[in-house]
């Protein structure tokens, strides 16, 4: 399925990688911040999340890096890109 499908249809959970400034800064509504430096130690929480996770960061480097790390981790999840392209797929919900 699409990532758009995903969003659109709230089949998915949104994990916002930037940090916790950048978030505070504007983010995708209802998405969960979890900052690329605490991956690692959140796992457990993340492994708990509905799955799949969008990852979503401002360019999309970061969320692509997380991406490769979960997946190897075997947890479901598509790198989503730009929170931006993130939320207007969220804004198209109905």
């Amino acid at each position: 399925m699409k990532i758009e499908n995903l969003i659109k249809e709230k089949a998915c959970t949104i994990v916002d990688v930037r940090s916790h400034e950048e978030f505070m800064g504007g983010h995708v509504a209802d998405s969960i911040n979890i900052p690329l430096g605490e991956i690692q130690q959140r796992m457990q929480e993340i492994e708990n999340l509905k799955q799949p996770l969008i990852l979503c960061c401002a360019s999309g480097n970061r969320s692509g890096q997380a991406q490769q790390y979960l997946s190897q981790k075997g947890i479901h999840c598509h790198n989503g890109g730009s929170w931006l392209d993130v939320n207007y797929y969220q804004s198209q919900t109905s």
